[in-house]
């Protein structure tokens, strides 16, 4: 009985030197739109018990989701150390990369080009930017990508536009308020992003005057913080997304399915297959980054009066 008490005791001993391996936990944000598809596919994959970055990126991990309703509320998550890694809209990338003097974002891959563009109400005669002088537009948030790509669209019509009114008055309004404006025709045009285009298509009969189908609509920055401390993982979680986009590009019934699912969890709404097939069309998955096409964005930010200068993105790209 001494010696089995005496080898018990050792056995135990050791149970409790064994160190528990710690859970590693990234924090990831996204929006609640389909051109962050590899996003809401995930998300969704890892409601299920089945995620596929948890998989890839080694034992012990686990994505913690954090959901936004535009790119500026995500970045200033990157500055406040409150989320890792966000998929977000090249404007609010571009702004937070130059606020920081290129010290805190950089943007590791690219994710969903399209899907983005301006929609009109069908009984109003729009068709040119001088046609909205005196118009009421909404946006996302102020200085999102959608946001800036009307002002500076404005701009160059002619007309003269602050972020407080000018000739026409762009309203930064969240994605679901957007709508039912728009049914109310209390506002005469929208400039979003997909599912809420097609919503606004399908829904209230809105018109689209102004399609940007090869535009960067999604990109995926990290903190440097993050990169720095964490670079491996950075750059396995760089290349799940890849091998996510090549799977959702091979198969987009399955995917649109994950997406349906994600959007009515996050969004509570009544989403319908055929609203997500609708999008869809618009929507290129990619994950390659065009760096002449964050320079078109950078002039339209200085268009829009959210930059004084143009900032030098030498350092903007990087590869984990």
């Amino acid at each position: 009985m001494k010696m089995y008490c005496s080898f018990l005791s050792v056995l135990l001993a050791t149970a409790i030197a064994v160190p528990v391996k710690a859970e590693t936990k990234i924090r990831v944000g996204h929006f609640p739109n389909v051109t962050h598809v590899q996003a809401l596919v995930a998300h969704a994959l890892s409601r299920q018990g089945k995620g596929w970055f948890e998989e890839r990126l080694g034992a012990g991990t686990k994505i913690d989701w954090f959901v936004y309703n535009a790119g500026p509320s995500a970045t200033e998550g990157i500055f406040a150390n409150s989320i890792d890694l966000t998929y977000v809209g090249p404007s609010p990338a571009i702004n937070a990369y130059a606020k920081s003097r290129g010290e805190e974002i950089r943007v590791i891959v690219g994710a969903a080009n399209g899907g983005a563009g301006l929609v009109v109400q069908p009984d109003q005669n729009l068709k040119t930017p001088a046609d909205f002088r005196g118009k009421r537009i909404a946006t996302p948030q102020l200085g999102n990508t959608q946001d800036v790509s009307c002002r500076a669209w404005l701009s160059a019509g002619g007309l003269k536009i602050t972020q407080l009114g000018g000739d026409a008055q762009v309203l930064p309004t969240a994605n679901p308020d957007q709508l039912s404006l728009f049914q109310q025709k209390r506002i005469d045009a929208v400039w979003t992003v997909e599912p809420w285009i097609s919503r606004l298509e399908m829904e209230a009969g809105g018109k689209v005057l102004v399609e940007e189908s090869d535009s960067p609509t999604t990109v995926v920055v990290s903190s440097v913080k993050f990169l720095n401390s964490n670079g491996p993982l950075a750059k396995k979680f760089a290349e799940a997304h890849r091998a996510l986009t090549e799977w959702i590009v091979s198969n987009p019934a399955e995917a649109q399915k994950l997406v349906l699912e994600e959007l009515r969890e996050e969004t509570r709404g009544r989403i319908s297959p055929e609203l997500i097939a609708h999008a869809w069309k618009r929507i290129t998955v990619t994950s390659e980054v065009r760096r002449e096409a964050l320079d078109k964005f950078v002039s339209n930010a200085k268009a829009a009066g959210f930059l004084r200068e143009a900032p030098d993105l030498g350092r903007l790209i990087t590869s984990p």
